[in-house]
């Protein structure tokens, strides 16, 4: 928390070291073609891998605890959740830990505003998460989804 604590203090315009403090983050050097704007909040960064070519705007939530994976050439728009640790259902559990799933986000995906993402879902690639869904299913490759729970739309072809 002290790392996004110190990444939130910095603009659009400090782009480098926004990339060298998310790469402490997660442990791991990351793309220079990668940007992030801030603010930008997650709990852990060890869990989390991100591809080149990633886009992730302003006021977004990392938590990656169960493991996140960000392929190449993702977009993931303003006000996004991607959340791959929660709580027991029973409420007799709910304090008793954390159950965490792992999110995998394929190559080429767009995430639009204010989406929330659950553990243990993998989003195909090229598919589009329309701004507002809460995605708790796996997504199709080169599907338009929305909703919530998001839904298949359409698909989605090239040309």
């Amino acid at each position: 928390m002290a790392i996004t604590a110190s990444i939130n203090r910095l603009t659009y315009d400090d782009a480098g070291e926004v990339r060298a403090l998310f790469s402490d983050l997660i442990g791991r050097k990351v793309d220079d073609s990668f940007v992030l704007i801030p603010p930008f909040y997650s709990a852990d960064g060890d869990g989390i891998q991100v591809g080149r070519n990633v886009f992730v705007n302003q006021n977004c939530t990392f938590y990656g605890l169960g493991g996140l994976y960000i392929a190449d050439d993702v977009m993931i728009g303003p006000n996004v959740s991607i959340l791959t640790s929660g709580h027991p259902i029973a409420a007799s559990d709910r304090r008793d830990g954390v159950i965490a799933k792992p999110i995998v986000i394929e190559r080429n995906v767009w995430i639009a505003a204010g989406v929330t993402i659950i553990g243990g879902v993998t989003i195909g690639e090229n598919a589009v998460v329309a701004a507002g869904s809460v995605v708790t299913k796996g997504v199709p490759a080169n599907t338009l989804v929305g909703g919530n729970p998001a839904r298949v739309i359409r698909s989605i072809d090239e040309g």
